[in-house]
């Protein structure tokens, strides 16, 4: 039969150089033949191959493979085939006779169990005996979800693996774990069956024309870029993947993995890794690709929960409810769109802001890398008399337009004021149609444009490179290791926080817009209130779940507007109490809860009469005050150092004294409350912010504390269950005394103390939050719905 279809091919005179020599024979076996990946992509990808190497000496044949029985599954996938068309440079007689005999070397196999896997071999062992033929090698494309792998794996070394001197090339799609733990995992289950050059991990980003063209791009344009792609000249980075179309129909796979492990994590990783890496000597080398890869892995600085913004648009739950059968009121937090900022350490690229940016349902469907440089020029002559595309007054960026868009193509574009690149004359040319659209601020006259010279499916690309054993385009598990490393310490820290809610497409309007200030982000525009509800809930409905907790008025909100609440209740106390007496005495705790209200603080409330402002400490641990525990250090970097508060003004907490910390001969808490009663009028603090713990402990006041929670010590060394067990605390009588208290209460994590506290009296000794109870002033709850509802 493979005769019969060469031959056939050969007398059409399509394929003239079928004379020469074999070159040895490919089997293509396709894992996962009938699902949507396949349908849309591969089998296209595959039948590209065959086109372009039909008459280089190889012979193919392609066998679909999935769990359906043998006749469904052959009717489904030959109903793929049959839809499979040409690219256009290709002649439609030509065309026809290729497809029709891609069709005749391609047949379907039910792969279930070990003796199919057997039987398969021995067909293709079968043919190449029949027909003569040496073997070249295998390829097994693995379309299937990652839980399959290892079993198919060990099928496939079992009893699937070619002859030896024949290769064997096996393709894996993402997800490649879910963090690094798994990542680690499935790359031990996979080794024990495969050598590393056996394997192809496929990011179909990198067989994308203007992703591919990156390293090509600045090794040819060295003698231009090596002296403005530093720190020194560029402005920021934008890499960005925007979808129009939301995750129906996939939420069970959204649900485990949302946004940033769906696509920062691998594809606009590796566009990053392309623009910040030092350039090999040899870019062709897959090797040297990925030393460079890994040593800008190594620069990356880890960026913190406040380095990203998330957001879900508004179906998604209802989505998830209706297709994972979730009861009605399950509510989601996977994100759906995500905004991370990364900074590099490395001498290049320090300060310069990376912004990674990727969401469904959004505006359009397009994506870029927008490199824009610093503008140091001024220019005398007003805009309408410089010539257009030369003044040095207008904007400098590079764009490499990965496809969709206002575009709708690849390409390249770099203002004509920084230079004219050189391209590659057989692979891109230079177009000028469409002058007067706009992007990135420029008309495109603006800008050297330039566009494939032929447009090539990603995956096309990528098949081709897997048949010719090219690897640079492919993650190798170190790749796949060091960027799951990056990224899981942010993904972990990621968990508790609630995205943002936004409408879908158009409406989004500006409500996902960020900024970036220092090295965090926050969305540019308060969250509505007309958003703050699920799907199924009218407008309001969280806002009326209870006025009151614990007998004391409660504020509940997503986590964001939340502190912005708190943060403006603080500033209306302080210009009270500053109108009132002059000056504003506020008791911070400690903890990860009050660090987004301290950048919020920081960044958002300019009016804050700081001058006037005393700053106190409600706990500290009895470390050093520059150590990473202490809770002062925390105040520090997150407010202090970005706010103008009289020296004076601050007090620490006296834990280190005398090269000692929490002492009882240093007398640490008496000098505290000493400053306190010497400072703040009657010790009554203006306001006080606490938090709740797990245990019902606030402040470093826990269960059957032996001091604090009674009598007249206003300041009390503690025993912390916890490292660092030494603490010192301001005591509940103290507390009590004040005018204004908050407790701030944030995250899942704090449900079900929550809960409990909803339902017990007032019992300091065993719930210490218990025994918070202003004598004369306010108790005022602050929790967001993950704390209130679960």
């Amino acid at each position: 039969m493979l005769r019969a279809a060469l031959c056939a091919v050969f007398l059409l005179g399509a394929l003239p150089s079928l004379a020469k020599e074999s070159r040895g024979h490919v089997s293509v076996v396709l894992l996962g033949a009938t699902g949507d990946l396949a349908k849309k992509y591969l089998w296209e990808g595959l039948f590209h191959l065959y086109l372009d190497q039909v008459s280089s000496g190889h012979s193919f044949t392609f066998h679909g493979a999935a769990l359906t029985a043998h006749e469904p599954g052959q009717r489904l996938m030959f109903e793929v085939l049959k839809k499979l068309a040409c690219p256009s440079d290709v002649s439609p007689d030509r065309c026809a006779v290729v497809k029709d005999q891609f069709l005749k070397l391609s047949r379907y196999h039910q792969l279930k169990t070990s003796e199919n896997y057997t039987v398969l071999n021995r067909e293709i062992e079968t043919l190449l005996q029949q027909e003569g033929l040496e073997e070249a090698g295998r390829i097994f494309y693995f379309s299937v979800p990652p839980f399959a792998y290892a079993e198919i794996a060990r099928h496939i070394n079992g009893s699937c693996r070619p002859r030896p001197g024949a290769w064997l090339r096996v393709v894996l799609e993402k997800p490649f774990g879910h963090d690094l733990k798994s990542a680690q995992q499935l790359a031990i289950e996979l080794r024990t069956f495969f050598q590393e050059e056996e394997m192809y991990r496929v990011d179909h980003y990198l067989g994308k024309q203007a992703v591919a063209h990156i390293l090509p791009f600045r090794d040819q344009n060295r003698q231009f870029l090596d002296p403005i792609w530093n720190r020194h000249h560029v402005e920021r980075v934008e890499i960005v993947l925007k979808e129009t179309l939301d995750a129906k129909g996939r939420t069970s796979f959204y649900e485990q993995y949302g946004v940033i492990r769906d696509v920062l994590q691998n594809h606009l990783t590796e566009v990053l890794l392309y623009l910040a890496m030092e350039l090999p000597a040899n870019i062709s080398s897959a090797e040297e690709v990925l030393r460079r890869k890994l040593q800008t892995f190594k620069s990356l600085q880890g960026p913190e929960s406040t380095s990203a913004v998330l957001g879900q648009y508004q179906a998604y739950a209802s989505q998830v409810r209706e297709e994972l059968q979730k009861a009605p009121d399950y509510v989601s937090t996977t994100p759906t769109f995500a905004g991370v900022l990364i900074q590099l350490g490395s001498l290049r690229w320090e300060g310069v802001p990376f912004l990674l940016t990727s969401g469904k349902a959004l505006d359009e469907r397009v994506g870029y890398v927008h490199v824009l440089f610093k503008n140091r020029a001024y220019c005398t002559q007003r805009e309408s008399l410089r010539e257009a595309g030369q003044s040095q007054c207008g904007a400098k960026q590079i764009v490499f337009y990965i496809g969709h868009g206002e575009l709708s193509c690849p390409a390249v574009l770099i203002s004509r004021n920084l230079f004219k690149p050189i391209m590659p004359e057989g692979s891109w040319k230079e177009v000028s149609d469409r002058p007067q659209l706009r992007l990135f601020g420029l008309p495109l006259s603006d800008y050297y444009v330039y566009s494939p010279v032929k447009e090539r499916e990603a995956y096309s690309v990528l098949i081709s490179s897997i048949f010719h054993g090219r690897k640079d385009s492919f993650i190798t598990t170190e790749n796949l290791l060091a960027s799951w490393e990056f990224w899981t310490p942010l993904l972990d820290s990621l968990t508790q926080q609630v995205p943002r809610l936004y409408p879908g497409g158009l409406e989004n309007q500006h409500l996902l817009d960020f900024e970036m200030v220092g090295r965090e982000l926050s969305f540019t525009l308060e969250e509505p209130v007309e958003l703050l509800h699920t799907d199924g809930q009218k407008p309001g409905d969280y806002r009326t779940i209870q006025a009151k907790f614990r007998q004391s008025p409660l504020v509940s909100a997503w986590p964001e507007e939340l502190i912005a609440r708190l943060a403006s209740d603080i500033e209306t106390a302080a210009a009270k109490a500053v109108a009132r007496c002059g000056e504003f005495h506020l008791a911070l705790s400690g903890g990860s809860s009050p660090i987004v209200l301290f950048q919020r603080l920081a960044t958002h409330h300019y009016g804050f009469p700081w001058r006037h402002t005393h700053l106190w400490l409600v706990d500290e641990r009895c470390v050093p005050l520059a150590d990473p525990e202490s809770n002062f250090r925390s105040l520090h970097d997150h407010l202090l150092q970005h706010v103008r508060v009289p020296y004076l003004n601050i007090h620490p907490m006296p834990v280190h004294l005398n090269r000692r910390l929490c002492v009882e001969e240093d007398r640490g808490p008496e000098l505290y409350a000493k400053e306190i009663a010497a400072l703040v009028t009657n010790a009554s603090l203006d306001f006080v912010l606490l938090g709740l713990g797990s245990d019902g402990h606030t402040a470093s006041l826990f269960p059957r504390s032996s001091s604090g929670l009674e009598g007249a010590q206003t300041v009390v060394l503690t025993e912390s269950p916890v490292k660092p067990h030494q603490r010192m605390s301001l005591s509940l009588p103290l507390i009590n005394k004040a005018r204004q208290v908050a407790v701030l209460v944030m995250g899942k994590g704090k449900h079900e103390i929550t809960t409990q506290m909803s339902r017990v009296g007032q019992e300091p000794r065993k719930w210490p939050i218990s025994g918070v109870k202003p004598s004369s002033g306010q108790l005022v709850w602050y929790m967001d719905y993950d704390a209130l509802l679960g």
